[in-house]
């Protein structure tokens, strides 16, 4: 079999199949921590990948994921991550990060297996040393390599559904169109308590984008897809956060950087750099921080309007955009809402935490009550 169709079977198998227990209780414990540890999603892609490799190709040692080890044993683990599980993790909407593990900090450039002797400097550390004693379980052939995937997979698709039963409770409970919409400043108050929770660094992104989607017929302008949360510009090369094309054109003519800090003369100097090197004239390069706007920031970003034959650098206050921008466009706010809800339960666990998701349904619900 292809490693797709080996995919393939795995799921079925996973779906089939009522339990989600394995014989050995201390194996049992440990893909169930591997696979539920919503803080780092890391560990349960190594465990992937490295189990279709080993039902792709029997005689590999699950712990070797690096060719730079060398030895007929080895085989690039990113490879199948890159090239098989972000397909069929997305086809199945499984609560995997959509990117490689083998790319985070911890599991990047590493030239030796991955035995139970050896530690992963990352957090949370019993993630690692899980992720590891599982593959061991497989070297050792106290688990066959198939038998566990089902069962990573059978996780996997109980997460999902969980998830997806709480986010549909949390809509059902959502008042009915027929009552009084919010206001805008209602809005306002719910937006600005959302983005002060906890890794709600995506969250910025959004507010702006949901803004420009709700009106992008009435301005002729357009939203280019916004790029993965933790992707830089440098490798995605985007000017911003955030690139807007007027309508029938695909250059970008507007550019929105968001900080969650203080924006600092350094970051206009950058900004200063990559207008300079863009290939087409961009009209505003505008920065929406959620922190206070130094004066002395603000005044060195205006004085680049004639240095740069016409392009304006500001530097804007996200919930002073938002408050300003719903009174502007009072009749479609709650269409702006709806947007930006359905963008946000779009986003991928990775960028927005499902805790987040459910942290906005539940607000809104409290809104729509006391309004």
């Amino acid at each position: 079999m292809t490693p797709e169709e080996i995919l393939q079977n795995i799921y079925k198998h996973a779906e089939m199949s009522n339990s989600s227990v394995v014989g050995d209780p201390a194996i049992g414990e440990r893909v169930n921590y591997v696979c539920r540890c919503i803080s780092n999603r890391s560990g349960v892609r190594l465990l992937m990948s490295c189990l279709l490799a080993k039902l792709d190709k029997p005689n590999v040692d699950p712990r070797k994921p690096y060719t730079e080890i060398g030895g007929m044993d080895c085989f690039s683990g990113r490879t199948y991550d890159e090239r098989y599980l972000t397909k069929f993790i997305s086809d199945n909407r499984l609560p995997v990060n959509h990117t490689t593990a083998f790319l985070t900090p911890t599991l990047r450039n590493i030239d030796y297996p991955l035995t139970t002797n050896k530690e992963l400097i990352g957090r949370p550390r019993e993630l690692y040393k899980k992720s590891l004693e599982l593959l061991e379980d497989v070297a050792k052939k106290r688990i066959q390599a198939d038998i566990l995937f089902v069962v990573v997979v059978r996780i996997l698709i109980l997460l999902r559904n969980e998830k997806s039963a709480r986010i549909t409770s949390l809509l059902n409970a959502l008042k009915q169109e027929d009552s009084l919409p919010l206001s805008s400043e209602a809005i306002v108050s719910l937006i600005k308590q959302h983005i002060s929770c906890k890794n709600a660094s995506r969250l910025p992104v959004l507010v702006i984008a949901a803004a420009y989607k709700s009106i992008e017929k009435t301005l002729h302008e357009y939203i280019l897809p916004l790029n993965s949360h933790n992707a830089a510009d440098i490798q995605t090369g985007a000017l911003g956060d955030i690139e807007i094309c007027l309508v029938n054109e695909n250059s970008v003519v507007t550019v929105y950087e968001i900080k969650m800090k203080r924006v600092t003369q350094n970051d206009i100097d950058i900004a200063l750099s990559k207008i300079i090197k863009a290939p087409n004239k961009i009209h505003n390069y505008l920065f929406i921080t959620t922190e206070i706007i130094e004066p002395i920031v603000a005044e060195y970003a205006a004085t680049f309007y004639e240095k740069t034959d016409g392009t304006e650098i500001a530097i804007l206050d996200c919930i002073s955009f938002l408050r300003h921008f719903l009174h502007l466009f009072h009749r479609i706010r709650i269409n702006y809402l709806n947007i930006y809800q359905s963008m946000l339960l779009d986003e991928p666990d990775s960028a927005v935490s499902q805790t987040l998701k459910e942290a906005f349904l539940a607000l809104r619900q409290v809104a729509e009550s006391d309004e």
